[in-house]
């Protein structure tokens, strides 16, 4: 009889095999494949002795007890067929004349993604909140979000109407590589077009960022050029788009002096401002960890000092990035100070951008962990001061607060765009306004909802500040280097 006949005969009295008799030779087979499976990973080896179930014996026409053979390829299509998809499974070596079995991987299947629904498509295309009219305001706040620019960037204009953002911060070409294709003609055209439709000014309002690859503080001079390409592509683009504002991170030292990084940061910007026409830079300020350039107003104006056209770059102040390395912005008085001192050391002209983020760790932790509005250590407060500061009025003033829920320090869900919708207007509500009962009642319930993500961060900031200490002061051990641990992903880049 041929393997195809047989497999037939055998499906056939496969198929007349009564449901329960099928589901205890499923079970049989599942419990011989993780037998094997165990045996294997200890280092054994097994012989490949399989106790027959009726509904496995049914199938080859056959009825009795347990018994130990070489199995059929018929047989084994049958086991394959019976058992559901399992993610590994158990064959025959065909090249070997034993009866020896062993276990490959399955490939996992991807899993599929499901169509949405034209009724879900019209949904997810409705705004979430409407967009407020600045001109409303009792003062010009740009209120937006970093929103994602997937499939063109002419899509980021879509996604800011859709949380009903004044301004908009986005990702030009992927920051996790070192080159990516050119702008497509049509997704410029479309950009522009959509910005002059809906009245957003890219030269003013629309704030990209960098590459979280380029650090123009590099000393290597082949890893200097490639951050260098990189960045030029990012400026080219800018002026393609009619942008006017480019954000990066300043960059590391590597070790080096401070004030050599300064000064390579700096040549690198002057090289970029001679290959291109009018796209300002701005330098934004960092939480602090390790060698990083930026966390003190000094390396900014340090920076500014050494540029040759001081019209082609500025600052960007990140709020949680302040609050994490020393500059207090809770109180009225607090916030003054610290804006003085910027205006001392930098220069208020300098100022060109925002982003609004609160903070998961407490002042002077040095770590970048962006919290949503009103829920961290920053506070509500600290918001009410920063949007009716009247130096701040017409910036583009950016979120990039999570929207994933956190539980435990995990991500559990989807994102939910809905959360920067309900900041804006939580923003814009407070523009112009006092700081009164309803604000207090409102950092009330901000504060309860992120009690557990600060108590969580604010912890491992004081164990690792303990740490520290303890290795410095330990007696009869002499001195000893204590390496302080950083957050690697929110340094390398920010919670987008």
């Amino acid at each position: 009889m041929s393997r195809r006949s047989s497999r037939k005969t055998a499906i056939a009295s496969y198929a007349e095999t009564p449901d329960r008799e099928i589901e205890k030779g499923v079970i049989e087979i599942d419990e011989a494949v993780s037998e094997e499976t165990a045996i294997k990973k200890r280092g054994g080896k097994t012989a490949a002795v399989k106790k027959e179930s009726p509904a496995a014996a049914a199938a080859n026409g056959k009825t009795g007890a347990s018994k130990t053979s070489k199995p059929t390829a018929s047989k084994s299509k049958i086991e394959a067929e019976i058992s559901p998809p399992p993610t590994k499974r158990k064959i025959k070596d065909e090249d070997s004349d034993d009866e020896e079995e062993k276990i490959i991987e399955k490939p996992a299947k991807k899993p599929v993604k499901k169509r949405k629904t034209k009724e879900e498509a019209e949904n997810d295309a409705m705004p979430v909140a409407a967009r407020t009219a600045v001109a409303t305001l009792k003062r010009k706040m740009y209120i937006g979000a970093h929103i994602s620019a997937a499939g063109g960037v002419q899509n980021s204009l879509p996604n800011a109407l859709h949380i009903g953002a004044n301004s908009l911060a986005l990702f030009l070409k992927s920051q996790r590589k070192w080159t990516s294709p050119p702008l497509a003609p049509s997704a410029t055209s479309e950009f522009l077009s959509l910005s002059k439709q809906h009245s957003y000014d890219p030269s003013k309002h629309i704030l990209p960022h960098g590459s979280y690859l380029v650090n123009l503080a590099q000393s290597d001079p082949e890893k200097a050029e490639q951050a260098y390409t990189c960045f030029l592509d990012d400026l080219a683009r800018c002026e393609a788009l009619g942008i006017g504002l480019y954000n990066f991170h300043p960059g590391n030292t590597g070790g080096q002096p401070r004030g050599e990084a300064i000064g390579r940061i700096a040549g690198m910007l002057n090289r970029a401002h001679k290959a291109t026409k009018s796209v300002v830079t701005l330098l934004e300020n960092m939480a602090g960890a390790g060698n990083v350039v930026g966390s003190q107003f000094e390396d900014l104006g340090d920076i500014i000092k050494l540029v040759d056209d001081k019209t082609r770059v500025g600052v960007c102040i990140d709020t949680c990035h302040a609050f994490a390395a020393g500059y207090d912005l809770r109180t009225p008085e607090a916030f003054e100070k610290t804006m003085n001192e910027f205006n001392s050391i930098v220069g208020a002209s300098y100022l060109r951008a925002l982003h609004l983020n609160d903070s998961k760790t407490p002042l002077g932790s040095r770590r970048d962990l962006h919290a949503n509005i009103g829920t961290g250590f920053l506070g509500l407060r600290a918001f009410w001061n920063v949007v009716n500061y009247p130096s701040f009025e017409g910036l583009p003033m950016v979120l990039e607060t999570p929207i994933e829920k956190m539980v435990g320090g995990k991500k559990v869900g989807g994102e939910d765009r809905g959360v920067w919708a309900r900041e804006i207007k939580l923003l814009e509500g407070m523009v112009g306004g006092e700081w009164g009962e309803k604000e207090m009642g409102a950092e009330e319930r901000l504060q309860e909802e992120g009690r557990e993500e600060r108590e969580r961060c604010g912890g491992q900031v004081e164990r690792k500040a303990q740490k520290t200490l303890d290795g410095m002061f330990k007696k009869g051990k002499g001195k000893k280097k204590v390496k302080v641990e950083t957050d690697d992903e929110s340094e390398g880049g920010c919670s987008h």
